[in-house]
């Protein structure tokens, strides 16, 4: 059996679907799924391993036709304002010298963000402009067979904000787009079953996921799944 799924290479077209969670909108939940996803051992992957290979360029072609085609993602800030002031941050595909996209460096899958919006805060209509430099973290739940995604904000770069209205923004600007956007379901655990019929045998050749490693090389997340 291991050698019958060492063979299998999966192929999952996950570039849309990916960008559209990401951006548009999935069911959230503050609690983190699964557990941190490794590096690959030094020794390498043992037998029985398939690769799911996800390209950058997919991704950042998918989330260029989303920005084209479909209106900019925009997520409530607080209680959302009201119709003076619509409390609210918008994703842009370019701004403040930012190009939002996916970047695979260093083996880190960094997600750089520029976004507009307004705060209605109790001292009035707060405008603001900025770019968020955020990072990817994967994780494998055992228990769904599935890869996640969490986004976590490291830092919120304002355009030329008062020191005393950036302090009140910066915060809600991080927590917003951490608590909108994950988790995000990169793999589901269906893509990942083996469940090959064998007519010689008169049965199914079944394997569950056991683990999953990964690493960013030559532009592509890496993503090795240990049956």
């Amino acid at each position: 059996m291991g050698r019958v799924i060492g063979a299998l290479i999966i192929g999952i077209v996950v570039g849309g679907a990916l960008i559209y969670f990401i951006f548009v909108g999935v069911p959230h939940s503050e609690k983190r799924p699964g557990e941190l996803i490794k590096s690959p051992d030094a020794a390498g992957v043992p037998p029985g391993t398939a690769q799911v290979v996800i390209r950058q360029d997919l991704l950042n072609a998918a989330l260029g036709t989303i920005f084209r085609d479909l209106k900019p993602p925009t997520f409530p800030i607080g209680s959302g304002g009201d119709a003076s002031c619509a409390s609210n941050i918008t994703i842009l595909q370019q701004g403040s010298g930012v190009q939002t996209g996916v970047q695979f460096d260093n083996n880190r899958v960094n997600v750089p963000l520029a976004f507009t919006g307004n705060y209605s805060s109790p001292f009035g209509c707060i405008p603001f402009s900025g770019w968020a430099q955020s990072n990817l973290e994967l994780r494998f739940d055992q228990g769904t067979q599935s890869v996640f995604g969490i986004v976590n904000v490291e830092t919120v770069n304002l355009d030329g904000l008062n020191p005393v209205w950036s302090g009140l923004v910066t915060p809600l600007v991080q927590s917003t787009i951490n608590s909108k956007v994950n988790p995000i379901k990169m793999v589901d655990g269906k893509q990942l079953a083996v469940d090959l019929p064998i007519a010689a045998s008169n049965g199914d050749l079944k394997a569950a996921v056991n683990d999953v490693r990964a690493e960013v090389k030559d532009n592509a997340l890496n993503l090795f799944v240990i049956y």
